[in-house]
């Protein structure tokens, strides 16, 4: 099963190399990962994507919980929370589905933000269902390449996953 963990770190040098040494060292795949500053600029919230069974994602939490630099670990995945990720997708359509491409970006919510003579540049930010949906409508109409950050999550206040 995947899960979203959110890690709280001092924003220190090496923190980060820690954390993918500690996920590498015991076999743990990293299957997406953002970092930013949180409000206080000494600290950072890492999320990482991962996935294994209860045991292993109990031996990951515990892990991470005994690097000095570490200030709380938190598994989304038991939590109510937000996720969202975000996408930047080049594509060249042919003239007859330019329109069509303006069309299913409108409906996505999402904004060109490059044009040029023969390609769009799309942004779209949403759920990982979303993301998928998207790229499945515009691979037809000819997707040159496309970008995607990690999946960053914030949990509801106060309510607790039933």
């Amino acid at each position: 099963m995947r899960h979203t963990i959110s890690v709280l770190v001092e924003n220190k040098f090496g923190v980060l190399s820690r954390i993918s040494g500690l996920f590498s060292g015991r076999g743990y795949n990293i299957e997406s990962l953002s970092v930013g500053e949180t409000i206080d600029p000494q600290v950072s919230v890492m999320t990482i994507v991962t996935a294994g069974d209860d045991w292993i994602i109990e031996q990951i939490t515990k892990q991470l919980n005994k690097l000095i630099d570490v200030i709380k670990v938190v598994d989304m995945t038991e939590l109510d929370h937000v996720e969202r990720e975000m996408v930047m997708i080049k594509v060249a359509p042919r003239q007859e589905d330019k329109a069509e491409v303006l069309r299913i970006t409108e409906i996505f919510r999402g904004r060109v933000v490059d044009s040029s003579q023969k390609t769009y540049t799309i942004e779209i930010t949403g759920d990982e269902k979303k993301i998928a949906a998207i790229l499945e409508l515009l691979k037809p109409m000819g997707i040159k390449e496309f970008v995607r950050t990690g999946k960053i999550a914030i949990s509801r206040e106060g309510i607790k996953k039933s």
